[in-house]
C-alpha cells in the first residue's frame, strides 16, 4: 500500500452507503446489527459469537481496534496472508520471501491483539495479498464454513468502496457467505467499516461513501485512542502508512445490499491508480463469475 498524502484526508462524515440495509433476523435473543451497534456505542460486552472478516493483518485494528476487547466470542478471519507475491512490499520491509513477510505480519497481529486486550479465535483463508479477487467463489465457501462452525450472529467487514481490490473482494465474500448461510436459516447480520476510497486529489480515509444507512460514529476516549495507537504501532512493517490514519473515531453501519456488478462510485477507483494488479472492470467481471458459480441472486 503506498503512502497516503496528508492533503488528501477528508473530515467529512458520510451518512453511509447507497442502498438498503439487510433485514435483521427476528429470532429472540439473536444479535441484530442495530443491537450490536448500540452495545458498541455504550461499550458493553458482546457475549454472542461475532466474526470480524478483513483482508489483511492490521485491518481489524484500523476498523475496530477500540472495541475489540468487548467481544467475548470473537472469530477473526484474515482472508489474505498480507504478503503480495511480487515481493516489492516484502523487500521494502527487509524480507527476501513472501512467506517470511507474511509470518512477520502475523507476529505483528499477535502483538497488536495482546496490547489491545483482545481475545479471538483466528483463521486465515490463505489468499495472497492482492489476490483475494481471483477466487471469490472458493473463498466465499470457505468463509461460510468458518462462520457456520463459529455460529457467528454478526460479521464486521469491509465496505464496498473501490479502495483496494482485496477490500472489495472481502465485502463480496461476506455478503456471499451470508447468503449461503441464509439458505440454511443461519444468516449473520452484516456490519461494515470504512477504510479508504478515491477523492478528487487523493484519498478519503475512514469515511463511508455518501448515501444509504446512517453510520454509527464512536468518538474514542483518550484511553481508547492511546491503546489503539499502541496496537497500530505493533505493525512495524506498515508504520509509514498506518501513521497517516486518523485514530479518534470508529465508524460502523448496517451492511447494505451492494450491487457488485456496478462500480461503488463514479470515476476512477483508487486501486486503479496503483499497480495492484486489478482494475474495476476486471474486478466486476470476476465478481459476476463468482456470483454465477455460487448461484447467488443477481
Amino acid at each position: 500500500m503506498p503512502s497516503i498524502p496528508r492533503a488528501a484526508w477528508t473530515t467529512r462524515r458520510a451518512a453511509a452507503s447507497r442502498r438498503g440495509t439487510i433485514p435483521a433476523p427476528d429470532a429472540p435473543g439473536r444479535l441484530t446489527a442495530e443491537a450490536l451497534l448500540a452495545r458498541l456505542s455504550r461499550r458493553q460486552a458482546v457475549e454472542q459469537p461475532v466474526a470480524i472478516v478483513v483482508a489483511h493483518p492490521d485491518d481489524e485494528t484500523l476498523g475496530a481496534g477500540a472495541v475489540l476487547p468487548l467481544f467475548r466470542r470473537l472469530l477473526l478471519v484474515q482472508v489474505t496472508d498480507g504478503a503480495p507475491q511480487n515481493l516489492s512490499d516484502a523487500r521494502a520491509a527487509g524480507f527476501d520471501t513472501a512467506s517470511d513477510y507474511a509470518a512477520a505480519r502475523q507476529r505483528e497481529l499477535d502483538a497488536a491483539l495482546s496490547i489491545g486486550g483482545a481475545r479471538a479465535e483466528r483463521a486465515t483463508l490463505g489468499a495472497p495479498d492482492q489476490g483475494a479477487s481471483l477466487d471469490m467463489a472458493g473463498l466465499a465457501r470457505s468463509l461460510a464454513a468458518r462462520l457456520r462452525d463459529h455460529g457467528a450472529q454478526a460479521v464486521l467487514t469491509h465496505a464496498y468502496e473501490g479502495g483496494h481490490p482485496d477490500h472489495d473482494a472481502v465485502a463480496f465474500l461476506a455478503r456471499a457467505a451470508a447468503t449461503l448461510l441464509a439458505r440454511m436459516g443461519e444468516a449473520p447480520a452484516l456490519i461494515e467499516m470504512p477504510f479508504y476510497h478515491a477523492a478528487p486529489e487523493g484519498w478519503t480515509i475512514g469515511r463511508f461513501l455518501p448515501g444509504g444507512p446512517a453510520a454509527t460514529v464512536l468518538a474514542l476516549t483518550p484511553e481508547e485512542v492511546a491503546r489503539k495507537r499502541a496496537m497500530l504501532a505493533a505493525f512495524a512493517t506498515q508504520a509509514a502508512t498506518l501513521a497517516q490514519f486518523p485514530v479518534g473515531e470508529e465508524f460502523f453501519r448496517p451492511g447494505p445490499a451492494h450491487d457488485f456488478t456496478a462500480p461503488p462510485h463514479e470515476g476512477t477507483l483508487l486501486y486503479e491508480r496503483y499497480p495492484w494488479g486489478m482494475d474495476g472492470a476486471r474486478w466486476r467481471h470476476l465478481a459476476a463469475e463468482a456470483r454465477r458459480t455460487l448461484d447467488l441472486p443477481a
